[in-house]
């Protein structure tokens, strides 16, 4: 039997966050929940994800901190980031797995978290 994939969603918006997690658990997926930059930060010493969905707009630390921190040590650097975000500009520069721009549906979601789950993390982008 294998083991069920961990998402750990950072996102300050709670009827969001809520969303996200009853789709990702329907897919099979256990989620953790973060409101916050430190509270991510906490999550990801306690339990190691198999991917973050990060919000760059967060309360406390922002989301790029947290990228930045995830890249910086060794047990958390190749988790793959999906940063979902209603920022505009251009993200490139963010050196994640995935972009995805808000508003975002149930179907792309999911189907970005697996894309860049079985992608190992390498760089795709879904505007």
């Amino acid at each position: 039997m294998s083991r069920r994939l961990r998402i750990l969603m950072v996102e300050d918006d709670v009827d969001l966050r809520r969303m996200f997690r009853q789709v990702l658990a329907l897919e099979g997926y256990d989620v953790l929940e973060a409101g916050n930059g430190l509270e991510a930060l906490h999550l990801l010493d306690a339990h190691i994800p198999d991917a973050v969905i990060l919000d760059l707009g967060l309360p406390i630390i922002s989301g790029s901190v947290v990228r930045e921190e995830i890249a910086a040590h060794a047990h958390t650097q190749q988790i793959p980031i999906i940063v979902v975000t209603g920022q505009p500009g251009n993200h490139e520069a963010l050196d994640v797995a995935c972009v995805l721009r808000k508003p975002v549906t149930p179907e792309r979601l999911i189907h970005t978290v697996q894309s860049c789950i079985a992608a190992g993390g390498a760089a795709l982008s879904s505007q």
